[in-house]
């Protein structure tokens, strides 16, 4: 299942990623620039669909209620990690 959501999160990063992609180009005209935007939004997209297939699952097993526990958590951890990882690509790619 988790495989599987992984899955649909990169296909609907990808798809993102070509609007973000262009639309960045035309904006900022930094083909850096887009590139850093476009990769982060796959990677966004893929990771938060992981952890949401993932949190409830962890949850259900420790014996918790996965309503209760996934959406505060799921937010929390993704809004954080998903700038982490857009700085981790603007860093590697834009060499700052």
């Amino acid at each position: 299942m988790i495989a599987r959501e992984f899955a649909s999160g990169l296909l609907l990063g990808l798809l993102l990623a070509l609007v973000a992609f262009g639309f960045a180009l035309l904006v900022g005209r930094a083909v850096n620039l887009a590139a850093v935007v476009a990769l982060a939004v796959v990677a966004v997209c893929a990771w938060a669909n992981t952890i949401g297939a993932a949190v409830p699952l962890v949850a259900q097993r420790l014996g918790l209620d996965p309503a209760l526990v996934s959406a505060p958590l799921i937010t929390t951890l993704v809004d954080a990690t998903g700038l982490a990882i857009y700085l981790v690509i603007a860093t590697a790619l834009l060499g700052l």
